[in-house]
């Protein structure tokens, strides 16, 4: 399978790449399996996702997934951040050939990596299961 044009738009042009000096969370995670790293910043401003900068070292499904996600969180409350799924994001690129999908599972994990660090930052309570998979996949 080739890639939708959609894809090959957000990897050509990828939108809000970059890093942010005063970003009120970071999330970071890496796979292993194909050296994937993501890096992941969140301005949030009464529990509403202002503005968000990646930076992605990884294959083009990696960069155009990660886009597409900043894409789909921007404006929106962490809730909905938080549930964000890379199944979402795929659909949202018209598909990724089946070997590429783990790419995607990159920035929900960074996305929620990044919530967490926040939380955390400030002292706000939350459920733990909602971040399972961030502690377990990602350790450091």
């Amino acid at each position: 399978m080739l890639y939708s044009e959609v894809v090959m738009d957000h990897f050509m042009n990828p939108r809000n790449v970059g890093t942010m000096d005063d970003a009120d969370a970071v999330g970071e995670v890496g796979n292993a399996k194909c050296g994937d790293i993501m890096r992941i910043y969140l301005k949030i401003n009464n529990d509403i996702i202002e503005d968000v900068k990646f930076e992605t070292f990884g294959c083009g499904s990696a960069i155009a997934s990660s886009s597409m996600a900043t894409e789909m969180i921007k404006g929106k409350p962490l809730s909905d951040a938080l549930n964000l799924t890379n199944k979402a994001v795929t659909e949202a690129l018209d598909g990724l050939p089946a070997h590429k999908i783990h790419c995607s599972v990159l920035a929900e994990g960074a996305i929620k990596a990044a919530i967490k660090d926040y939380y955390d930052k400030n002292g706000i309570e939350y459920d733990k299961n909602m971040f399972k998979e961030v502690d377990h996949e990602h350790a450091h």
